[in-house]
């Protein structure tokens, strides 16, 4: 293909990864893995791409005394690409690696975030502008079509090779993490958002609090809260990784709710940690939730949230929060909750003060 169409080719692919890339972290629900088919597709794409890509520009790179600074940025670009495909397929095939407290697939989104940023750059300060006789013709759309068909046939290739061959890949969930410690109690793996490590709290004169768009605040005591007994059966999956199905016990969002008598514009459910940490849930999906006390007949750990943790079915972990303290209900979305993910481990009891 010409070599600007191949560029924003590329620009419009990485874009395409990025996005799904980013969607991707919060679905969780089965009958949204045409999300994770799509960031595979995207990813193929770009490796046909950028094959032939280097085809072009092959000659350049094996004579160093034609180098320049531009040939040196353009082979950093293609290390970081590499590196980002790679660990991409490396970890949807089964594959472990830990570096400097970060696994496999953290390093994968943490390359996805340098090479967007990378593009973005370069397509502002060098980007030429598409011609018509770029495009124009049947073997530009010929060319085009077959790399789109080629990376859209490879990820189910890669699908049935890993089933075929048994590779661990073929046993991870549709989101790519792989299962450990279901029905275990306590023994799944834990993480927090970025460093959240607050000290034990005290059931004794701990209490969850209820308030916002409500006719009457309510606090509850952990006894009246696992009295409910309360259970539903759902899997964490965490952006880390794994997933772990377990059977939860505790007590009904709606049975709380009920109490409070809510306000008629109420909308919205926000879930409040010791840190400062929140998400929110439309007030109908958090009726149906639980807060959770106990993992199958085991009490929540501290490392898993002890004495209060959200249970959201077909979302993400990190919006399972733990340590909740507040329930506020809301009557609009709360768009600084993404921040507040960002800024719990600088709080005093996100540093465990």
């Amino acid at each position: 293909m010409p070599p600007r169409l191949t560029d924003w080719s590329l620009a419009l692919t990485a874009a395409v990864a990025f996005m799904t890339g980013m969607v991707s972290l919060l679905s969780g629900l089965p009958q949204e893995w045409f999300i994770f088919m799509l960031h595979g597709i995207a990813g193929f794409w770009l490796l046909l791409l950028l094959w032939g890509k280097l085809r072009r520009v092959w000659p350049r790179l094996i004579h160093p005394r034609r180098w320049d600074r531009r040939t040196v940025y353009g082979l950093l670009a293609l290390l970081l690409v590499t590196l980002a495909l790679g660990s991409g397929i490396w970890w949807v095939g089964g594959g472990e690696w830990y570096f400097a407290g970060f696994n496999l697939l953290n390093w994968h989104i943490i390359l996805g975030f340098v090479v967007t940023a990378a593009i973005v750059i370069h397509m502002f300060a060098r980007a030429k502008r598409l011609r018509k006789r770029d495009i124009a013709g049947r073997r530009q759309i010929l060319h085009l079509g077959a790399l789109l068909f080629g990376s859209a046939a490879l990820w189910p290739g890669q699908q049935l090779t890993e089933r075929a061959l048994n590779l661990p890949g073929a046993r991870r969930r549709f989101t790519g993490s792989q299962e450990f410690g279901s029905y275990a109690g306590n023994a799944f793996p834990t993480s927090s958002w970025v460093a959240d490590q607050p000290r034990p709290l005290d059931v004794n004169t701990w209490r969850l609090s209820l308030g916002g768009a409500v006719t009457t605040p309510r606090n509850f005591s952990y006894d009246e809260l696992v009295a409910a007994h309360d259970e539903a059966e759902a899997t964490l999956d965490c952006t880390g990784g794994f997933y772990s199905t377990q059977r939860w016990r505790g007590i009904r969002i709606g049975r709380l709710l009920d109490q409070a008598v809510l306000h008629t514009n109420a909308r919205y459910v926000s879930f409040i940690s010791v840190t400062s940490y929140r998400w929110s849930l439309p007030l109908e999906e958090a009726r149906s939730t639980l807060l959770a006390t106990h993992i199958g007949e085991e009490p929540l750990s501290h490392e898993h949230g002890f004495p209060l943790r959200l249970v959201a079915p077909g979302r993400r972990g990190f919006e399972w929060v733990k340590w909740i303290t507040h329930i506020e209900v809301l009557t609009a979305p709360d768009p600084e909750q993404v921040l507040s993910i960002f800024t719990s481990s600088f709080t005093d009891a996100g540093r465990g003060n």
